[in-house]
């Protein structure tokens, strides 16, 4: 079956511990101290690879693991880096923690690469920690532990249009006439269980890419039938076509098909109704002539709502050519930006949101002073040279309140705040 989801568990590597070590040499019978860094672990990165287009390989193996640092070694020498992990996705692929449900990144549009987990920092060897009274430290930093965290990966289609409606009215019929695509066709219930993408040529260059989505049945958005399956992949879609059986071959209402699709989009997603969309009332070459007219009773019901219905029928092509000209009219009134899904949940701040921090007021050296492990993680994952790095870390102390005890103890602006070997001024 067609893989658009997965739950796996991603473990960054542990940096090196630094090393504790004296120099001993000829004629040097008490060297100074010559231990060396430890390596920093491997980052947990995932990459988009163009070849992909399930998540299959993630179905049978379930954790992944980066490499470890290496121990700093005497004289001097730094352990080395753990290997990354790089884990390849198909574009389109969000990325989600498991236990809140909220998105760490979109592998989609310019996002080709991204690193999930950092690897835990190398620790400093003890030639770092000499000082004017203490010349031979026998104390080396340990390595940052290393990262896990459970996700789940979602394969959300991106394509222009979206075809939806009730299983068996015709879709993947369609499909095959208007596209390069070649999905299977039976006149059963479910045929198509993954979404068959194909690539509309029209004249002069135009063209667009549309996807036809599994069947939907009345209960998806509570996950019934394919349910989920179905409604994930056309949140990104710009315009959604929906096809009707306007001859009733099976003695559905076509009118209440389309109500019956959009209230499980609205359920499932409200944004989602207010997508652009479009009628095809398919099988216009079977209609009976018993004195109605599907055809003006779907126009009647639907046109003075702004929803244009076109009757086609995916068999003989009838009106076909005058339905994806309409399409494409459609998608030039819609912003072409492609739809990417904000990131909401930040592995670098939350991982450590249960460690303790100390902020206080140091009377001797007049400074504020803010210190603990979830500090010092921070500190050693943030590039503060950079202006993104320090914005980023700014937002790190808003967010764990570390800001308002600074205020709760009176800083004003021009003060100066201590973080380990980080100095600053405090300004608003």
């Amino acid at each position: 079956m067609f893989a658009d989801r997965a739950k796996i568990i991603i473990r960054s590597g542990k940096g090196g511990d630094g090393h504790v070590s004296f120099r001993r040499e000829k004629y040097v019978p008490a060297g100074g101290p010559d231990g060396g860094d430890g390596g920093r672990g491997g980052n947990v990165i995932f990459e988009v690879d163009d070849g992909l287009n399930t998540l299959t390989d993630y179905r049978h193996k379930r954790k992944f693991t980066a490499e470890h640092g290496e121990d700093g070694r005497k004289k001097n020498c730094s352990g080395k880096n753990g290997a990354d992990v790089v884990l390849k996705v198909p574009a389109g692929t969000v990325i989600r923690d498991a236990a809140s449900n909220k998105v760490i990144a979109d592998m989609s549009g310019d996002n080709r690469r991204q690193i999930i987990l950092q690897g835990g920092r190398g620790g400093k060897g003890n030639q770092h920690f000499t000082t004017p009274t203490m010349q031979a430290p026998e104390y080396a930093q340990p390595g940052q532990p290393a990262n896990e965290l459970e996700v789940i990966l979602e394969l959300k289609v991106i394509a222009d249009v979206g075809l939806v409606g009730f299983p068996n009215v015709g879709k993947s019929t369609l499909l095959s006439r208007v596209t390069n695509a070649r999905p299977k066709i039976a006149n059963y219930h479910f045929t198509t269980l993954n979404p068959n993408l194909g690539v509309v040529d029209l004249d002069e260059g135009k063209g667009f890419v549309i996807a036809d989505i599994p069947g939907l049945i009345e209960g998806a958005s509570e996950g019934v039938g394919l349910g989920h399956s179905f409604l994930r992949h056309i949140e990104r879609t710009k315009v959604m076509v929906h096809l009707l059986d306007a001859a009733s071959t099976e003695g559905r209402d076509p009118i209440a098909d389309f109500y019956a699709i959009n209230k499980e989009l609205e359920a499932y997603n409200a944004d989602l109704c207010n997508k652009p969309q479009i009628i095809a009332a398919n099988k216009i070459d079977v209609i009976y002539d018993d004195g109605s007219d599907p055809i003006a009773a779907l126009k009647a019901e639907f046109e003075p709502k702004g929803i244009q219905v076109y009757p086609v029928s995916a068999v003989t092509g009838k009106g076909l050519r005058e339905l994806l000209y309409a399409v494409w009219d459609l998608l030039q009134t819609v912003d072409e930006k492609p739809i990417i899904f904000e990131q909401e949940f930040f592995p670098e701040t939350a991982l450590y949101c249960d460690e303790p921090y100390v902020v206080s007021y140091d009377q001797k050296e007049k400074e504020y002073v803010i210190e603990g492990p979830r500090i010092e993680k921070m500190l050693g994952y943030t590039n503060l040279e950079s202006e993104k790095g320090f914005l980023f870390f700014q937002r790190f102390l808003r967010e764990q309140g570390i800001l308002e005890e600074l205020e709760k103890l009176g800083i004003q602006d021009g003060d100066t705040v201590r973080i380990y070997e980080l100095t600053f001024e405090y300004y608003k």
